[in-house]
């Protein structure tokens, strides 16, 4: 099976878990205050649909157009617009008769069930298959640091002992803590043994991001070419898989981050490579990419890295997973100050992107560990004040309890047409940015 089919067939399952479970977050509590649901739909039933039965008041089905799903309630103003049933007079089973209370309980019943099973994910990820992690004596060499970083005082080869002063042992996790987290100061151990500690600006995440500086340390290991990519700047310029990079632009490469490093801090559009070849050293020029690529794979020293392993009793899996799902909503709603900026709205992608983070073999842990994180990110964006999404419902729900004042059909009809487009253009903006990248680059 070709990778693009196994990345697909992955996201498509976890989207439809995650649509089903959703849904019946809503499902369950209009039932309980028996209010009448007339549809609950996986995927949009455009005109026709792949699969549909009718139990009770309720319709099941599968539409064709895989975009997320829904519940039809009765007497609910949604993306359906059924405008006919709004004009007739109330009736005891529809949304707009019940309480208050019962309708924000209904509302918030789909982003309840998201937050709830991305917790849930990640204690029984921890419980089946527990984590590995690095501390700072597993990284042998040290990491290797950006151009911002070097501007605090860090130095190639440093190895991290805490931050904030308190111990920090999962190495791997650093750029996180850097982008998402209040991170004041980071104390470090020379390559000559030397401890010192070293402040941050509060604002070191923007800078890291504005400079394409991520991540801000990675792990150094010896640097070797295992392939060149056809038709590349690298495979133009006439390098082998056979060379040894010596040093560009007259800086000693040894480390994979020595060469990253390197080619983004270039200061000609094309560098000098001097290269070991045949007991000889030749000189190419190569003109990288616009996002610093020549085109070469590298393989990687695994002797440069130890992996530790950790195992989770049950209780202790419930403790840490719920850490984890905590730190996930923290550090998604921290994404969105680097969202709405110019680069931010750039980098942010649609279904192709999502389905990209799936790993081109099938894997269980890694496919429940992203099933859980879209499980948060869904619960999110759910939230969010934009008519037609369950905030925006959630919003004039707020509003109603507050004021005592229901606010009218016609408003809410309005409202729910600008938000729908709202979310139509912001789909079509992300699955274009996946366009554009995918004909571009």
């Amino acid at each position: 099976m070709s990778v693009f089919l196994i990345k697909a067939a992955q996201l498509l399952l976890s989207l439809s878990i995650l649509v089903v479970l959703h849904e019946l977050g809503h499902f369950i509590p209009a039932k309980l205050f028996k209010t009448r649901v007339e549809k609950f739909y996986l995927f949009f039933d455009v005109k026709f649909s792949l699969f549909k039965k009718k139990i009770g008041d309720t319709v099941y089905g599968i539409g064709w157009l895989p975009l997320g799903g829904y519940v039809k309630i009765s007497g609910m103003i949604d993306e359906s617009m059924d405008t006919e049933q709004m004009a007739l007079p109330p009736q005891p089973w529809e949304f707009r008769s019940k309480p208050a209370w019962q309708r924000l309980i209904i509302m918030l019943g789909g982003v309840t069930v998201n937050f709830l099973l991305g917790f849930f994910i990640y204690m029984m990820i921890l419980f089946v298959w527990g984590e590995d992690y690095q501390n700072t004596d597993d990284v042998t060499n040290g990491f290797g640091v950006t151009k911002t970083m070097e501007q605090y005082g860090f130095k190639n080869g440093d190895k991290i002992v805490s931050i904030n002063n308190t111990p920090f042992e999962e190495t791997d996790n650093i750029s996180t803590h850097l982008m998402f987290r209040k991170t004041e100061s980071i104390t470090v151990k020379r390559i000559d043994g030397t401890v010192e500690t070293l402040k941050l600006p509060e604002n070191i995440g923007t800078q890291l991001f504005e400079a394409g500086d991520i991540p801000a340390l990675s792990p150094r290991f010896k640097f070797s070419i295992d392939s060149i990519t056809p038709d590349s700047p690298a495979s133009r310029a006439g390098l082998r898989t056979t060379d040894k990079i010596v040093s560009i632009d007259g800086k000693e490469i040894i480390y994979f981050t020595d060469f990253s490093y390197a080619i983004k801090n270039r200061k000609l559009a094309t560098v000098s490579v001097n290269v070991e070849r045949d007991s000889k050293v030749e000189t190419l020029s190569i003109t990288p990419t616009e996002d610093s690529k020549i085109g070469i794979l590298t393989n990687s020293d695994v002797s440069s890295f130890k992996v530790r392993h950790r195992d989770y009793s049950f209780s202790e899996s419930i403790v840490s997973g719920f850490s984890v799902g905590y730190w996930s909503i923290k550090d998604y709603l921290a994404q969105f100050k680097y969202i709405f900026t110019k680069k931010g709205a750039a980098q942010i992608g649609g279904f192709a992107a999502i389905g990209n983070m799936f790993p081109p073999t099938w894997n269980w842990a890694a496919f429940w560990q992203l099933t859980a994180f879209l499980s948060i990110m869904l619960a999110v964006l759910n939230l969010l004040p934009i008519p037609a999404l369950d905030g925006g419902h959630v919003m004039f729900l707020l509003y109603e309890m507050v004021s005592g004042r229901k606010p009218g059909d016609k408003f809410m009809e309005y409202a729910q047409m600008v938000g729908f487009f709202i979310l139509i253009a912001l789909v079509l903006f992300a699955n274009g940015n996946d366009i554009f990248k995918a004909i571009f680059g």
